[in-house]
């Protein structure tokens, strides 16, 4: 089965039997008032830190650094902020985990070892042989 679809059918389901469990504890009232708090909570703290994010990047640009963390950061914050804002405690957690700088240093240094190229012992050159040959009468090859 896609990953993607399976994923269209589980997260839904996640989040309804949260919701149910949750409400059941806290009310329902309470229920919906903290999905509204952690979803503006985390939309402005995604500003703030993609805004550090921004300001990090321009600084790495200003050295004459590539900002490659910078713009896969940008794009977990981008990613976590979307998943803020859909109403959910899973999802919520989630996107808090991606916001936060140290857990996303961590989530980036797990992944980036999964994708970094295997190392083979494949020579990097190229064997050959030549031959000086000498111009006679301008002849040209």
């Amino acid at each position: 089965m896609n990953s993607i679809l399976l994923l269209i059918i589980l997260v839904p389901a996640v989040e309804i039997y949260l919701f149910i469990k949750i409400g059941s504890q806290i009310g329902a009232f309470t229920t919906i008032l903290l999905i509204f708090t952690t979803a503006i909570v985390g939309v402005y703290y995604a500003k703030y830190e993609g805004l550090n994010t921004l300001k990090s990047g321009f600084m790495q640009l200003s050295k004459n650094q590539s900002p490659t963390y910078e713009m896969i950061s940008g794009a977990a914050i981008a990613f976590a902020a979307i998943l803020l804002i859909f109403p959910g405690f899973a999802t919520d957690i989630i996107g808090f985990l991606i916001i936060f700088p140290i857990t996303r240093k961590f989530i980036f240094n797990k992944f980036s070892k999964k994708l970094k190229p295997k190392r083979t012992e494949k020579n990097n050159f190229i064997d050959g042989d030549f031959e000086d040959i000498e111009d006679d009468n301008d002849k040209k090859i």
